[in-house]
């Protein structure tokens, strides 16, 4: 079996390679591991575009220049981020959406308390499952074929070249292939030998939940970088990781799972004890660091802890959270040491600076702080004192790991340094080279975007150029 380009994996960056493939003229075949009706990847889950914009643009107000994007990006990464690849995402990012609308997809103004993002982020109608039917739909009316349940364990090379795919016992050829199958996040062995063991006996993994697909098991990513010594990128225990529910299921918790009362609560640990600054930043600069703080804390759990007056400030949990009348209830309630816990909100509500609690703003980055309190809560801090009480309880939620493909602007995968001729990568499994560590919402998009495109388009170049020297081959 053969096809011009081959598109391994089923989410966004692979769906955007193959309609831009396809609409340069290749045949295109892609495979996608999961079975239909769970198609998608950690697409199906998203919801939004991080878009760089110079002026207020349909569904974005205001500008986001690329400067700011940039910034933000190179505050969440700690630098860790190649910033021509960087820049390459975010002026991708300012003109895809008429590409992508014209493959069906529509966008919405946000949702309240989605984020506060109004400025940055476009919506998806219909969220990231919309996106991906329509993509699909678009792909099929261009001829792609598309097999699920279709797997991929290895591949075959020769000189760095893209030979074959196998699928089972089946041998998939193509003049061209991108690889677009995602991180090792679903992979559970993988991730408990990525964290191994620390210092309290505990192997941390163990309690971390997937917020996306179970079909994520980084097969190909093993196989390329163990096997055929690929260039790779990425510390293995980097990830978008965020504190979710810890009532959410082990795989497809999804958005709803995630808790986004932080920023307004005192956030405990298993010994009833702070241990980092809750308003450090806006929530959608600082959600994504939670799930790695919280695999931190003893037991991999954290309490998130809010009074009535929050309530009706942020996107509701799926799943009530505890209530209390008093705080010390509240102690008990959360199975939690009573004399800790009374000690740590007594603590950090003398620390409120109770001249400024008239000045409280959640839309900025307001005055109301603690002070002689380590640690520091550096906005939004009121005092914890209004029944009911309520308590959230958190676990690690990963959403997709880092470590990934070496690439470059032209999306090949390198080998030794050499970038190949006619293999590429896309989305997650490349995604390290922008981020090295943190996340800001809806940057994943945008890199799967960007390079799913790049990837389409080299890789039907590829192709093309193949077939051309075929067709030489033949008249010589």
């Amino acid at each position: 079996m053969g096809t011009d380009v081959l598109v391994i994996g089923g989410g966004n960056a692979a769906l955007c390679a193959a309609l831009m493939a396809a609409e340069a003229g290749a045949s295109v075949l892609l495979l996608e591991a999961a079975p239909r009706e769970l198609r998608g990847g950690n697409s199906a889950h998203t919801r939004n575009l991080r878009c760089m914009h110079d002026a207020p643009q349909d569904v974005l107000v205001d500008a986001y220049p690329e400067e700011e994007y940039w910034q933000d990006l190179l505050k969440v990464t700690g630098g860790r981020t190649s910033e021509p690849l960087a820049r390459l995402v975010i002026r991708a990012s300012s003109t895809c959406r008429g590409w992508m609308q014209r493959h069906g997809v529509r966008f919405q103004p946000p949702l309240s308390g989605a984020l506060h993002v109004a400025r940055t982020n476009a919506f998806f109608m219909g969220g990231g499952k919309a996106l991906v039917n329509a993509y699909f739909r678009s792909a099929e009316r261009l001829g792609v074929r598309i097999r699920y349940q279709a797997p991929v364990q290895r591949i075959e090379l020769q000189d760095g070249r893209f030979v074959a795919a196998w699928v089972g016992d089946e041998r998939i050829t193509a003049k061209a292939c991108v690889l677009a199958a995602g991180g090792f996040e679903s992979n559970r062995e993988w991730l408990r030998e990525a964290w191994g063991r620390n210092e309290r006996g505990e192997w941390p993994a163990d309690n971390f939940l997937i917020r996306g697909t179970r079909f994520n098991q980084g097969t190909l990513l093993r196989h390329l970088i163990e096997e055929h010594r690929a260039d790779a990128i990425g510390d293995p225990t980097q990830a978008h990781m965020v504190a979710i529910d810890a009532r959410a299921p082990l795989y497809d918790g999804g958005i709803c799972t995630r808790i986004d009362c932080v920023s307004l609560s005192v956030v405990v640990n298993r010994e009833a004890r702070r241990f980092y600054d809750e308003g450090e930043d806006f929530w959608p600069k600082r959600y994504a660091i939670w799930g790695r703080l919280v695999a931190q804390q003893p037991g991999q759990t954290a309490w998130s802890v809010i009074d009535a007056k929050a309530v009706g400030r942020f996107m509701p949990p799926v799943f009530p959270g505890v209530v209390a009348h008093s705080l010390p209830e509240l102690a008990r309630r959360l199975g939690l040491d009573e004399t800790a816990f009374m000690q740590t909100l007594n603590d950090y509500n003398r620390a409120c600076r109770r001249d400024h609690a008239g000045h409280f703003d959640h839309t900025v980055l307001d005055d109301c702080r603690t002070e002689g309190l380590a640690p520091v809560k550096s906005h939004w801090a009121r005092p914890i004192d209004t029944a009911p009480f309520y308590g959230y309880a958190l676990r690690p939620g990963v959403t997709f790991t880092y470590l990934g493909l070496r690439t470059d602007e032209t999306a090949a995968v390198r080998f030794g340094g050499q970038p190949s001729a006619n293999l590429f990568v896309a989305g997650e499994m490349m995604a390290g080279n922008v981020l090295g560590q943190g996340y800001t919402a809806g940057v994943g998009m945008s890199i799967g975007t960007a390079f799913g495109r790049i990837a389409g388009t080299r890789a039907a170049a590829a192709a093309a150029a193949a077939r051309g020297r075929e067709v030489q081959h033949a008249l010589a």
